[in-house]
């Protein structure tokens, strides 16, 4: 491949380390990205909120893909570009179809917003995190089914996110995207055709960059129509096996630099 005109990268488990930072190593070579005119798009599972903090660290200001392609976020600016959203009737619906097949679930919903918005995550009074998540204001479940939200978040801690997204697909027939970016008991749910794949596409249009000269990294699921879609996919070796077969390429892992491993062939 030739030196990439647009590079896309995960966050959890591919640009940042085990600790959840941006090594110094990572962050030169992002700098010589982006030194080089080149855009460096974050594509993450995460919602706005959690974006600037690790922009920050990677000294990025541009756009990044968030909630799984379901947000395109102007970090600079803190403006949410556009946003694709499941209705409260959608939300109902899904849930009913969930808890027809699977006992015990818990929901959440992530809202449109930036940081700088008051709610942007609500959720059931018995929902809990598989990861460390500030206060939310536990609402009944109609009250946390009652906005428009970019995903849904179903939650049961006694399975695996495989064994739920196996046993969930079965009865959503298509009409939704599912995936998940951890293992622990998590689903995540948002409009159908809303990838990170998708939400990149319009990010490359905007630059005028065809996906063959996209280079994209990514460790987990949620990832794979992205390493897909991207002219060189990039999995870490600590990733998924799902995310490794859908990439061109298997790089070394988060611990080890993976994605600048890659980068420093060309900046």
């Amino acid at each position: 491949m030739e030196q990439p005109r647009l590079v896309a990268s995960d966050v959890d488990g591919t640009l940042l380390t085990p600790l959840e930072s941006v090594s110094p190593r990572t962050a030169e070579v992002v700098a010589r990205v982006l030194a080089a005119g080149v855009p460096f798009v974050l594509a993450t599972g995460r919602p706005p909120r959690w974006v600037p903090r690790i922009a920050t660290e990677a000294g990025l200001d541009g756009l990044a893909v968030c909630a799984n392609g379901a947000v395109l976020y102007d970090i600079g600016r803190d403006e949410i570009v556009w946003a694709r959203t499941l209705s409260p009737v959608q939300l109902h619906d899904i849930v009913s179809a969930v808890d027809s097949v699977l006992d015990d679930c818990t929901y959440a919903v992530e809202l449109v917003g930036t940081p700088k918005d008051e709610l942007t995550f609500v959720a059931e009074l018995s929902y809990t995190h598989p990861w460390p998540e500030g206060p939310h204001s536990g609402l009944t479940r109609a009250e946390t089914l009652g906005r428009p939200a970019v995903k849904l978040l179903v939650r049961n801690s006694d399975m695996t996110s495989a064994e739920m997204a196996k046993a969930i697909d079965e009865v959503l027939h298509g009409e939704v995207d599912l995936t998940y970016s951890t293992d622990n008991g998590l689903i995540e749910i948002a409009v159908h055709g809303v990838t990170k794949a998708s939400g990149l596409a319009d990010v490359a249009q905007r630059f005028g960059v065809e996906p063959e000269h996209v280079i994209a990294f990514g460790d987990m699921p949620n990832d794979v129509e992205m390493l897909r879609w991207a002219g060189h996919g990039v999995a870490m070796a600590n990733g998924h096996d799902a995310a490794k077969a859908a990439a061109d390429e298997v790089t070394g892992p988060n611990a080890e630099d993976g994605v600048a491993m890659v980068l420093e062939r060309w900046f």
